[in-house]
């Protein structure tokens, strides 16, 4: 039996709401045993796509509670399998006798995203439609719910889909030219293949930028707070979160590890990670804290430098510490502690003058966070992304690269061209379950609430 479906025979029930006490609670019910437990339950078959008041029956009869009762049949559910659904009152004690009664008669308990993960395998969904549901349900912003209800509804695959389709109609044009090798340049310069290669790898880069904008909607900027010791990123990092997420000393060295903080600042999402102050230390502790900081800003989207505007002294220090900074990691000036100096908050040549103590200047550095994150103004075209899917497009980029190589040099490698198009069109489809290997979808599927 395939491990995409344990027991795809079995009939699987779970609580659908929130574990706690709610006004309403649901129970959700799917696969062949369906049947069954409206007899056991409900005494009755039920209409299809009925709301029907019904008391929900223990094994002698008596109610366990009262509420409304769907019956969705096969294909036309969630499921794509017979589905019924229970909404009672949502105490933890009431919906855990409806459970248990469900399994009593023959259901057992879904694991977590089984219920999605059948309608994947139903084609009710394709995985990237699937996946989306989870990043609705833990959307941190509007914009993020937005994206995941366009992905849903199936945006990223007509994307995906429209990709795959060119790179088809090219493939097809190599392969019938493969058979009649006499007149394989005419007949591609005559279809226009070169032209149609580079439209299919602009499209495939404005859906990476896309993607990319919505990975960071969805799971944040990351923002490193670096610089030397003493120069206020701890009180930074409490500026902007308006909490004391961090201890803020005067004494050089507090901070001996890295201090991570999620923050939502005007719907965009940024994960702001405090680090030690980078120097030269004997201390054993303080050294491998600053050994942290380097892994942290070699990971970082963006790393925020910070200086003391009331300690010019330390230029030759910061400039070692800019040197020492990764090639192409996003790089944000902020000068601290203007309150010190009574300098004024600003922008200008794109460092920023601010003051963490007082707040002076805050709204500055929020706006250009925003403005680094790519996502404000980015539309209702965002596609809430997740790595595995950056990851598949920067395969298939990667693959038309080479192909577009093969047919630019001095030798018409067409074999080799058509290869590496099937491999990107391989890569694409792994996005919306094409190509999924069995333990990908039981990565997925298991990160899922029970439910769901």
């Amino acid at each position: 039996m395939s491990s995409l479906s344990p027991n795809p025979a079995d009939t699987i029930a779970a609580i659908a709401t929130a574990p706690g006490a709610g006004g309403v609670g649901v129970l959700r019910i799917s696969g062949p045993g369906v049947a069954g437990v409206m007899a056991g339950m409900l005494g009755k078959p039920l209409a299809a796509r009925v709301a029907t008041l019904a008391a929900f029956r223990d094994a002698g009869g008596q109610a366990i509670d009262h509420g409304i009762a769907l019956y969705f049949p096969a294909p036309n559910s969630y499921t794509g399998e017979e589905v019924l659904e229970l909404q009672g009152h949502g105490g933890v004690v009431v919906l855990g006798l409806l459970l248990k009664r469900c399994l009593d008669l023959g259901c057992r308990l879904a694991g977590p995203g089984e219920f999605t993960r059948r309608a994947y395998l139903n084609d009710k969904l394709d995985l990237a439609q699937a996946e989306s549901v989870a990043d609705l349900i833990a959307a941190a912003s509007d914009q993020a719910a937005r994206a995941a209800m366009r992905s849903l509804e199936g945006a990223f695959s007509r994307a995906v889909g429209a990709l795959r389709e060119q790179l088809i109609t090219l493939r097809m044009l190599v392969e019938a030219t493969l058979d009649f090798p006499e007149e394989e340049l005419d007949f591609l310069q005559r279809e226009h293949a070169w032209e149609r290669l580079a439209q299919v790898r602009a499209a495939l880069a404005a859906v990476e930028q896309r993607a990319t904008q919505g990975a960071r909607l969805r799971s944040g900027l990351s923002v490193v707070l670096a610089g030397q010791p003493n120069v206020g990123k701890s009180s930074l990092l409490n500026a902007l979160a308006g909490a004391e997420v961090a201890i803020v000393t005067a004494q050089p060295g507090t901070t001996r590890d890295r201090i991570e903080k999620a923050l939502l600042i005007d719907g965009v999402p940024l994960n702001i990670i405090d680090t030690a102050g980078l120097r030269d230390t004997e201390d054993e502790v303080e050294r491998i804290g600053i050994v942290r900081t380097r892994e942290s800003i070699a990971q970082a989207d963006v790393v925020l430098h910070l200086t003391d505007d009331g300690a010019p002294g330390g230029a030759a220090a910061d400039a070692v510490i800019l040197a020492s900074l990764p090639a192409g990691i996003a790089r944000l000036e902020v000068v601290n502690k203007i309150d010190v100096t009574g300098a004024a908050p600003r922008c200008a040549g794109g460092v920023i003058h601010l003051s963490a103590k007082t707040g002076a200047g805050l709204d500055l550095l929020r706006a250009e966070l925003r403005r680094l994150a790519g996502v404000e103004g980015a539309g209702e075209d965002v596609i809430l992304a997740r790595e595995r899917h950056l990851a598949a497009l920067r395969e298939a980029r990667g693959h038309l690269e080479i192909a577009a190589a093969h047919v630019s040099g001095p030798g018409l490698a067409l074999e080799l061209f058509a290869e590496e198009l099937r491999l990107a069109q391989e890569a694409l489809g792994a996005i919306t379950g094409e190509f999924s290997a069995d333990d990908l979808l039981g990565e997925i599927f298991s990160r899922f609430c029970i439910g769901k």
